[in-house]
């Protein structure tokens, strides 16, 4: 996983081409989305960059998602930091976090008869691509099929993903 851009492949590490630096990167090709190649230094720590989750790892994440709270935002105006100091974890945990808050949100927002939120709907796309993504290779599944398994393993029907 590499930060916000989800699951990528690992090309090449070593120095770039470009230039006569010895420094070491990672060629990282995003997975799921655009043709593109990213460059990021080996020791940087500017953006998290992890292992994917073991098949294990991602059974045991859904069976515990029923009770993984939702995101207590008592601040308003700090509700777009929190978001993104959230999905900047690159932590599945806070992803279902976050897509609960969104969706509840979502949801209440809807039956009073407003429209949900720019940053709302950014944040809820973001946080189930980068999810539903990574469970997706782990489990060797087609991304569009995860919201339909994570629903059958834990016994209810998901819209979006309400848990």
């Amino acid at each position: 996983m590499y930060g916000n851009t989800g699951v990528c492949k690992i090309e090449d590490i070593g120095p770039l081409s470009i230039g006569s630096s010895d420094k070491e990167y990672y060629t990282l090709v995003p997975v799921y989305g655009r043709n593109s190649k990213l460059y990021t230094a080996v020791d940087s720590d500017k953006v998290v960059i992890r292992p994917i989750m073991t098949k294990q790892e991602s059974d045991a994440l859904i069976n515990e998602m029923e009770e993984i709270d939702a995101l207590r935002i008592g601040d308003e105006k700090r509700r777009e930091e929190i978001y993104k100091e959230t999905m900047r974890t690159c932590d599945c945990k806070e992803w279902v976090r976050i897509i609960k808050t969104l969706y509840s949100r979502k949801m209440d927002r809807l039956s009073r008869g407003k429209k949900v939120t720019s940053s709302d709907e950014r944040y809820l796309q973001m946080a189930e691509e980068n999810l539903f993504g990574e469970l997706a290779f782990s489990l060797q599944m087609p991304k569009e099929k995860v919201g339909e398994f994570i629903g059958e393993k834990i016994g209810k029907k998901l819209t979006m993903m309400g848990i």
